[in-house]
This record gives C-alpha cells, structure tokens and sequence, in this order.
C-alpha cells in the first residue's frame, strides 16, 4: 500500500489523444492522479466532472485521470463532458497495479478484477 511520502510510482501511457504521457512531463508540479473503473458510467462521470469543476480552485496541481478504457473511449469521455484534462489509458493495469488500486472486486455475487475507485496527490518532489 502507498503511503504519505512513498515515491510516486512511474506513469507512462497513452492520453485520449493517443500521445504518449508521462508524470516526468509536468516537471515539479503537484499532481491530482484519480482512478476511475470505466469512462463514461455514472459513478465515473460523477468523479470526473466534480474534479473538472474543482480545477480553477486548486491552484497549479494539474489533474489526470487514469481508467484501462483505450484512448478512444477516453476521448469521447473527455468531449462529451469537456473535461479538459489528460485521461490516460491503462488496458494492461500495469499503472493500476503499481498504486495497488487492481483489485478483487464483487457485484451481484460475481467476482472480477478492477480499478478501485482512487485518487493520490503526487507532490511536487515526487512523492
């Protein structure tokens, strides 16, 4: 599990333009990493639009959301509530995986591996 002042695991993925991202990009910026099961959905739509209308409010952190949906998807999600902030796409969970957020999941008896739904504030050094 990560913890207040664990190093930031690494993040290279493609964003919903199909551009390779990486959190080395932002330089030694804060950033807001949110998690989120599936673009699109109400719970998903939910979270990211409420951090959509929290971004003029906190400050220079930037905001990216992270979901295993392929960048096409992700840019639908992002046009059609006009996000305005990179969601990236992990199919592979590899990223997922890293911040320990792939996890065993249930719904109506059935059991499945998933994105729990997260969020890490990655300080400006990194951690």
């Amino acid at each position: 599990m990560l913890t207040d002042g664990s190093k930031a695991p690494k993040i290279e993925l493609l964003d919903q333009n199909g551009k390779k991202f990486s959190l080395v990009s932002l330089g030694k910026m804060k950033v807001l990493v949110y998690f989120y099961p599936k673009a699109d959905t109400p719970g998903c739509t939910q979270q990211s639009c409420g951090l959509r209308d929290i971004a003029g409010l906190i400050g220079r952190t930037a905001i990216i959301g992270i979901s295993p949906d392929l960048p096409a998807k992700q840019l639908k999600f992002d046009e059609k509530f006009e996000l305005g902030f990179p969601l990236l796409s992990d199919a592979e969970h590899t990223v997922a995986k890293a911040y320990k957020v792939w996890k065993k999941k249930s719904m109506y008896g059935r059991e499945y591996m998933g994105i729990e739904r997260s969020a890490f504030l990655v300080g400006a050094d990194g951690t």
